[in-house]
């Protein structure tokens, strides 16, 4: 049986600009031919194939279809015998999947706008995620059975819905969530009709545009035929991080018929410890110099006198850290970890994806900056598998074809 890592090689499976659309199209096609999924992308990855103008055929097979299954040597393989699909949104490193398919999923589409954030999700899931998701028909999208998304917030514009409102004219999701992000999630959902799904943003959307942003988002929900659940959840109960986010998970009523059973889980007891996931000798690089922890000094201290909170975060390795941001591969401010008799230093990419909830074996291929926006921008993982077994086991128990999942430590299914 060949390995993936054959196919890497042979087929030039290398993420290094934008919208390698190519590649999404192969990797896809490899991941779902015995899926159902795969005559959607059988063309193009062909496609590609033949614009590699390579001396012999694929492996030595045509259409390597004697070929297939390949053996998949990557840290996180497809599932062998899912239990639902889902398809993967705004999908970053792949913190959803990761949840998603510890829980039995089977991904049948990726999505993920930036180049960097796709080189680390092919090196760990050996896929390459489509490009940008306004460019995507719904109709090429595979039928799914949950779809998660962590997708931006963004204020809605109201010319257009006031414009109809003077005329005395209807209006839906199309007119008032144009021209954002959330609008694709919208026409997906609208389109593929999935049976449930998990959607992750900021606490602030609550209170964007002074709530007008998530009464939008619920409302356009709900006329697309969703029972939807709301919370604010933490990551602290799982990781060292106070890292407070939105999920919103929504049920069919299609399929459903308004008769799910969700709450969401009693959170476990927050116990985390920064200390617990630090390396044991980190490079010296990631010790602050004199002149930025200098900085830092005199930065806190001026908004101090003004009254303000903004400054340093000096980490209490007994406890937790404020939320890791995107922005932590300018300077490290909001989380420093305290060193005897030297300056504090910044976490390393590897206690970030810690921090998040990665396990070692995730490839971390790209440059310290480039990892820090990803982990900074990442799902808490464990969270996300926490409430996603939540919403699998209802999904399961109401199709009555297997047997609900439980929490390990929860009474609750």
């Amino acid at each position: 049986m060949p390995k993936y890592s054959d196919f890497r090689k042979k087929l030039n499976i290398n993420v290094n600009k934008p919208e390698l659309n190519g590649l999404a199209h192969l990797t896809h096609f490899l991941q779902s031919w015995d899926n159902g999924s795969a005559g959607l992308y059988e063309k193009e990855a062909m496609r590609y194939i033949l614009s590699l103008q390579l001396d012999s055929p694929p492996l030595d097979e045509p259409y390597f279809q004697d070929r297939l299954p390949i053996e998949w040597d990557v840290p996180f393989p497809p599932v062998e015998s899912p239990k639902f699909t889902f398809i993967d949104l705004f999908a970053g490193i792949g913190g959803f999947r990761l949840a998603f398919q510890e829980l039995g999923g089977k991904c049948v589409f990726s999505s993920e706008y930036n180049y960097f954030a796709q080189k680390t999700y092919e090196a760990n899931f050996g896929e390459v995620p489509f490009g940008d998701i306004t460019k995507i028909d719904e109709k090429e999208i595979p039928d799914h059975d949950v779809l998660v998304a962590g997708f931006p917030c963004q204020p809605f514009s109201i010319a257009g819905v006031s414009k109809k409102n003077a005329l005395g004219k209807n209006h839906g999701f199309k007119d008032e969530t144009q021209g954002t992000l959330f609008f694709d999630i919208a026409r997906i959902l609208d389109e593929k009709k999935p049976k449930a799904f998990l959607l992750e943003n900021v606490k602030n959307l609550l209170s964007h545009d002074s709530g007008r942003t998530f009464q939008i988002i619920s409302n356009t929900l709900r006329e697309l035929n969703y029972s939807i659940y709301p919370k604010v959840l933490d990551g602290k109960h799982f990781v060292p991080q106070h890292r407070e986010r939105i999920v919103i998970i929504g049920f069919s009523n299609d399929f459903f018929k308004g008769n799910e059973k969700f709450e969401f889980p009693e959170m476990p007891i927050a116990n985390h410890k920064i200390i617990d996931i630090l390396e044991k000798k980190p490079d010296a690089k990631y010790t602050l110099t004199d002149h930025l922890w200098e900085y830092l000094i005199r930065y806190a201290e001026k908004h101090k006198a003004k009254g303000n909170g903004f400054g340093y975060g000096m980490t209490d390795l007994d406890g937790i850290s404020r939320t890791l941001s995107a922005r932590y591969y300018k300077d490290g401010a909001e989380i420093l970890i305290p060193q005897k008799n030297k300056n504090p230093r910044r976490l390393t990419p590897r206690e970030c994806a810690r921090l998040q909830g990665y396990p070692d074996k995730f490839i971390i291929p790209v440059s310290d900056n480039q990892a820090y926006r990803q982990f900074g921008n990442s799902v808490v993982v464990p969270l996300m598998k926490y409430v996603g077994r939540q919403l699998v086991s209802e999904l399961i128990r109401y199709d009555k074809q297997y047997s609900p999942i439980r929490h390990p430590d929860s009474s609750r299914v």
